[in-house]
């Protein structure tokens, strides 16, 4: 077992906490956090990118621009022509779905390298408790600087209090995050991870 600080939020450590071997001691694989990161990025692309092509383009079903023969130009049957000045898109890109997905052991374990990897680089830091007395953003502001976390901080949580939400959710490098929500990309473009320690027993749950 792998036993972390807890600290308050003055950044004064109140005690320690154990975590799981199987969590801190799976290796750091980036390419497989690369891997899962690609698909969330994909799952969350709208895909509601649409061009005009030949036939959802209106007008252009009358007349020929001009008769076939006898003028010196080039033939033509509709001004819907990809190939003129204002004409459908040839093969253009179409409503889709980018979704797709990966084994689930791929996603757990893709997360295990994440923590790690965070955990090693001091990055993640255990709270007893993330209060705020009055619910104001400027003491949410000097907890993080308690942290020295001034830039893409990821706060994960299991039960938080409406003061605290209403604190935190109002600075724009801040992240709240639902534990059961945890996953791989927000952990790798966090520098700063501040886990509540009810939290980690509901990763121990998952990841173990």
């Amino acid at each position: 077992m792998a036993t972390f600080d807890v600290k308050n939020v003055k950044n004064e450590t109140v005690g320690t906490i154990d975590l799981s071997d199987e969590i801190m001691s799976y290796p750091v694989k980036s390419s497989l956090m690369h891997e899962v990161v690609i698909m969330q990025l994909a799952n969350r692309r709208a895909g509601t990118h649409s061009t005009l092509n030949r036939a959802k383009m209106k007008g252009g079903r009358g007349a020929k621009p001009w008769r076939q023969k006898g003028t010196g130009r080039a033939r033509s049957g509709s001004r819907k022509s990809p190939i003129w000045r204002g004409g459908a898109t040839c093969f253009g890109p179409q409503p889709r779905d980018y979704s797709y997905s990966m084994p689930k052991k791929k996603i757990k374990n893709a997360l295990k390298s994440a923590i790690r990897a965070k955990t090693e680089a001091g990055a993640v830091h255990i709270l007893d408790a993330l209060s705020v007395e009055n619910g104001k953003t400027k003491e949410a502001v000097e907890i993080l600087k308690n942290f020295a976390a001034d830039r893409k901080v990821l706060i994960v949580f299991k039960e938080l209090d409406d003061k605290a939400v209403c604190a935190f959710r109002n600075i724009p490098y801040v992240d709240l995050l639902d534990v059961n929500g945890l996953n791989v990309y927000d952990v790798i473009n966090s520098r700063t991870i501040l886990v509540c320690k009810d939290a980690v027993e509901r990763i121990q749950e998952v990841l173990v």
